[in-house]
């Protein structure tokens, strides 16, 4: 291990890799929903949807500890700590015989996920803040974007190279891959004098702290119905793309087109939020998201065949890109006032927004109806209460 502080590049790639346990964790296991359901639960085919969200769910559970741990013990230690009880839940899995079985193991492995997801954001406010830091995680947030464009790709292979339960093997190889690179190149960014005291009082003392913040409020609350059009969708896109559109078989490289060309969002925010501002950038972001949900929804009611698959992949596209043009900002704006409690103040965030995201995505997701209706229906109910949110409480747009 080395004390010498890692380059500019070096430190987003490892911070990308480390969000890239969520994403990974997810989109790879969208080939294998089919699998799942044929296998657990033949009688009821959406609720293999679950195994989507019951791991962000506990992941949403997990940020409430991870984040006071790290101010606690220090970052690199909770995160080491939290993989290891993720590789642990991805062996039960791996294992398990029931679909209850698998959606508990599931739930297991998003609270040891929540450690690097969260503690990672938390490393990021010891050393960078404002405008600053939302440029380097529009940075990560590129360098994140390449998993999803590969994690389809990686699951199918698995399945056709064994089946659906070995995609778990390969989250225990990526995380201790990541793990083996923390663990030698990137020194702790929290000094022991910084550290803070883990008794109770001192934990609501700084949530007070926190609600006393407007901003971190509603930037919590703009997460959440970010996230929750972003579970929805990953929920649905799946049986979309083979049942609406007839894709199945193609669906990882679709998937990969769009998580490519999302890219452009979390570039496009590096190029402009140091000009416009976090706030003017997120409420373009949510009018424009609005606008394309309702014109696609429009097409799709009237179109058929590619007219309506070009539709549905620029749509997407669209969905995606909206999280590198909002979740940066809105974290960097709710983390803005509070860096001297960054871990506790990442984990509170982090856990209302996701525990609030899954319960605004379930019932978009088990609507499914055959059509993407439900979906867009869901998708633009929640953009245009962000919409409405976001230019009633977020504050000055000069910031």
């Amino acid at each position: 291990m080395t004390d010498k502080p890692l380059s500019q590049g070096e430190f987003v790639a490892l911070m990308a890799m480390l969000f890239a346990t969520i994403a990974l964790s997810i989109d790879a296991m969208l080939p294998a929903l089919p699998d799942i359901a044929a296998t657990l639960s033949p009688g009821a085919p959406n609720a293999a949807q679950l195994v989507v969200t019951s791991f962000v769910l506990g992941m949403g559970i997990g940020t409430l500890f991870a984040g006071p741990l790290s101010d606690t013990f220090g970052r690199k230690p909770v995160i080491i700590a939290g993989s290891g009880l993720y590789a642990l839940a991805a062996v039960a899995c791996y294992f398990a015989p029931t679909l209850e079985t698998l959606l508990i193991a599931r739930v297991v492995q998003g609270l040891g996920a929540a450690a690097p997801r969260t503690v990672s954001i938390a490393m990021i406010r010891d050393l960078f803040s404002g405008r600053e830091m939302a440029r380097l995680m529009s940075f990560v947030m590129m360098v994140f974007t390449a998993v999803p464009a590969i994690a389809p790709l990686l699951g199918q292979g698995i399945i056709a190279l064994a089946d659906w339960h070995a995609i778990f093997l390969a989250y225990i190889a990526f995380s201790g891959l990541t793990m083996l690179w923390l663990g030698l190149r990137q020194p702790d960014t929290l000094a022991p004098q910084h550290r803070r005291s883990l008794h109770l009082s001192a934990l609501v003392a700084a949530t007070r702290e926190l609600a006393a913040h407007r901003i971190v409020l509603t930037s919590t609350l703009l997460q959440a119905l970010t996230l929750g059009a972003l579970f929805a969708t990953l929920s649905s896109i799946q049986p979309i793309f083979e049942i609406v559109h007839d894709r199945a078989e193609s669906f990882p490289l679709w998937f990969a087109l769009i998580a490519v060309a999302s890219m452009s969002g979390s570039f496009l925010n590096s190029r402009i939020v140091m000009t416009w501002g976090m706030r003017s950038v997120v409420r373009a972001t949510y009018a424009a998201q609005l606008a394309l949900t309702l014109v696609a929804l429009g097409l799709l009611s009237v179109l058929e065949g590619n007219a309506s698959f070009a539709v549905q992949v620029i749509w997407s596209i669209g969905l995606f890109a909206m999280m590198g043009l909002t979740m940066g900002n809105l974290n960097a704006l709710a983390m803005e006032p509070v860096g001297h409690i960054a871990g506790l103040a990442a984990s509170v965030i982090s856990a209302l927004a996701t525990v609030g995201s899954v319960l605004l995505a379930i019932p978009v997701g088990l609507a499914f109806n055959g059509t993407a209706t439900p979906l867009l229906v869901g998708v633009a109910v929640l953009m245009g209460l962000a919409l409405l949110l976001s230019r009633r409480a977020l504050g000055d747009a000069r910031a």
